[in-house]
């Protein structure tokens, strides 16, 4: 065995600089941007700025009488001076499930109305829902448009169209909130697990468009979009061919549904042009000529991103996805629609009122789901199997770089993984020293990554750096920090 190191002594390994900080929060960000979170519909809006639906709370069911008959403002005491107002009591809290990095993950983006309460019916209404899976294993991905008027069961409240989901979680208060029940009522109808959701911010997506220069969608209609809803700024996008959008046409592009304007099918057709804005953006994000301009706008993209994007993910898991989405090429991402022929049209009555609605046949839906969903599956959210195994048949290349003055740490350690059946395939000095154990990843190799991250005790985003090098002579490298000399077993 000690000739094996002194062999891998000789190996000269490239130097590779810290990731920066910019750098790993540009990884947390690109999450958004590699899988579409730009899903919307109706003037998106990010839900905490929107204000609570009228009667949806005490305070906004009317104004009181006293006992006489007066008008009663309950903002004001007794000598006539204002109070400050009661802070309405959060929705409590959730614990939502943590991605392992190897297993398939689903992920619901929705699309709120947003706008005025006083104007809009329903602002909180999800009329956009698209379901996106993830597959570490096969390197694939899926996306899986839910039309808004369908007609099914949302828990705890009977049946309903699935785009009040997320309003009756709201105005309940259950665990969660809008978005816990939104989740869960997608989860039951589609019959997958769904780990987490996003909701994007309408100028967000607007504003992010301009900053990487458009977009690229081949359009193969003859439309006439209207992207300030007033008539006065019409744009013609001509049939049929690449088309460059803006953000505002972009918007506008993703939004019609509306057959004057020449954007036909309705919801399905408004459905299938979203997903090709989603697919868009990521062409453009990890395209070789765009991607080095994008990073060097790392804290720009932060700021504009931190206000406008909202999900339940944590950074650890958005790090790990997007190394895995960088290469999932487009040709192995799959996409549907519950079109018209998975779906019956009824009228029922809700909230009183005559509503037109989409009734699902179960069967085809469910043909559809598996088509998209099913590999192994969609169904499992947690990698089975051992993972000493899983790391094994990953087939990493590792080195072990020592980041402390303790001598010999790298051999020791790199000995050390080699009983465990890791595959090192370097040992050397690291490029500077470390405190903590830091792993740097070049390919998505999630399963040794997973490994590593348990067998280290890495507990920290920052001891995971995201640098994606194809031309890499390993696929992680581990740079040994000192709480690492304490930790390793005796006997290495």
């Amino acid at each position: 065995m000690n000739k094996i190191f002194d062999y891998l002594k000789n190996i000269k390994l490239p130097k590779l600089e810290k990731q920066s900080l910019p750098g790993i929060i540009f990884w947390g960000v690109v999450l958004a941007l590699s899988v579409g979170l730009f899903i919307f519909a109706r003037g998106l809006t990010t839900c905490w700025r929107l204000t609570s639906l009228p009667g949806m709370l005490p305070v906004s069911c009317g104004v009181p009488s006293d006992s006489n008959g007066s008008a009663f403002d309950p903002t004001t005491s007794a000598s006539g001076t204002s109070l400050p107002p009661t802070p309405e009591p959060p929705a409590p809290e959730v614990d939502y499930p943590k991605w392992d990095g190897a297993s398939r993950i689903n992920i619901v983006f929705f699309g709120l109305r947003g706008g005025d309460p006083a104007k809009e019916d329903c602002p909180l209404c999800t009329d956009t829902i698209i379901i996106f899976s993830v597959d570490p294993t096969t390197k694939t991905a899926s996306m899986l448009s839910v039309p808004r008027d369908m007609y099914v069961n949302i828990p705890g409240f009977g049946y309903s169209r699935i785009n009040t989901a997320w309003t009756s979680g709201e105005g309940a208060r259950l665990p969660g909130g809008g978005p816990g029940l939104a989740m869960k009522t997608v989860s039951q109808f589609i019959g997958v697990p769904i780990q987490y959701y996003v909701n994007v911010d309408f100028n967000t997506f607007v504003a992010f468009i301009n900053m990487i220069g458009g977009i690229d969608v081949y359009n193969d209609e003859n439309l006439r979009l209207d992207p300030l809803g007033n008539g006065k700024d019409k744009v013609r996008l001509t049939c049929c061919g690449m088309r460059h959008l803006i953000g505002r046409v972009a918007l506008a592009y993703a939004r019609c549904r509306d057959e004057s304007q020449g954007c036909t099918d309705g919801d399905v057709g408004r459905a299938k042009r979203q997903q090709k804005v989603i697919l868009a953006i990521r062409n453009k994000v990890f395209s070789p000529e765009y991607f080095p301009k994008l990073m060097a706008q790392a804290p720009e993209l932060y700021n504009l991103f931190s206000s406008g994007i909202h999900t339940n993910m944590s950074l650890d898991d958005a790090i790990k996805l997007a190394a895995l989405a960088k290469d999932i090429p487009p040709g192995s991402i799959k996409q549907g629609v519950i079109n018209n022929s998975m779906t019956t049209f009824d009228n029922v009555i809700l909230g009183g009122q005559n509503a037109s609605i989409l009734k699902p046949i179960p069967d085809k839906i469910r043909v559809l789901r598996d088509e998209l969903f099913t590999t192994g599956g969609a169904t499992s959210p947690i990698a089975q199997g051992d993972p000493r195994a899983l790391m094994q048949a990953d087939g990493a290349r590792v080195s072990v770089l020592n980041g402390t003055f303790t001598a010999q740490l790298d051999a020791r350690t790199g000995n050390y993984l080699l009983q465990q059946g890791v595959t090192v395939t370097g040992i050397g000095q690291a490029p500077q020293g470390y405190n903590q154990t830091t792993i740097v990843v070049h390919s998505p190799k999630l399963y040794t990554l997973r490994y590593l991250i348990t067998l280290f005790g890495i507990t920290s985003s920052n001891q995971i750096i995201i640098k994606p090098d194809p031309s890499a002579t390993v696929d992680i490298e581990v740079r040994l920090g000192t709480d690492w000399i304490s930790k390793i077993p005796a006997g290495y």
